[in-house]
């Protein structure tokens, strides 16, 4: 599939809050729908957690020094696998309650949402050690791609392999 073509949409991974690693990972999702900071959030809901963080990344108007038009976010069809195992290599890194990543895909207009991952924990620092290393990993490791078109009418592509 071509950075350019989508995944196919799937239900979003809900996991039962029983024990283990997998058990913490809440929700994990791609979807090319608005996202839903409550949603996450309330994910990573936990009785046992004294801190949650989230982080919410939005689309910009600029880049490089560059005004942003427009961006499009297109999946590989192995992007949902590999977030749902990147929520659990953070989950098993971090003494966390819970982990939720959701990531949106299509056409984004200036503002929206792009992003969300949370996490929870005992601990507040806990919970943000464990939500930087979330994002980062994403960013780093699941091939999600981004398409910009900026103002001057240059595109490119980041991300891609």
């Amino acid at each position: 599939m071509t950075p350019d073509e989508t995944a196919p949409e799937t239900a979003p991974d809900i996991a039962p809050q029983t024990s283990g690693t997998a058990a913490r990972v809440r929700l994990v999702d791609i979807r090319d729908t608005p996202l839903d900071v409550a949603e996450v959030l309330d994910a990573v809901g936990d009785e046992a957690a004294g801190g949650e963080t989230v982080f919410v990344g939005r689309v910009r108007d600029h880049d490089g020094g560059r005004d942003v038009a427009a961006l499009d976010y297109s999946a590989h069809p192995t992007a949902m696998s590999r977030l749902r195992e990147v929520c659990e290599e953070v989950a098993a890194r971090h003494d966390v309650r819970a982990v939720a990543a959701v990531h949106r895909t299509g056409a984004l207009a200036i503002g929206d949402i792009a992003v969300v991952v949370a996490t929870s924990a005992a601990h507040r620092g806990q919970a943000f050690d464990a939500s930087r290393d979330l994002i980062d990993t994403l960013k780093a490791q699941v091939p999600i791609w981004k398409h910009q078109r900026f103002t001057d009418g240059v595109e490119e592509w980041v991300g891609t392999p």
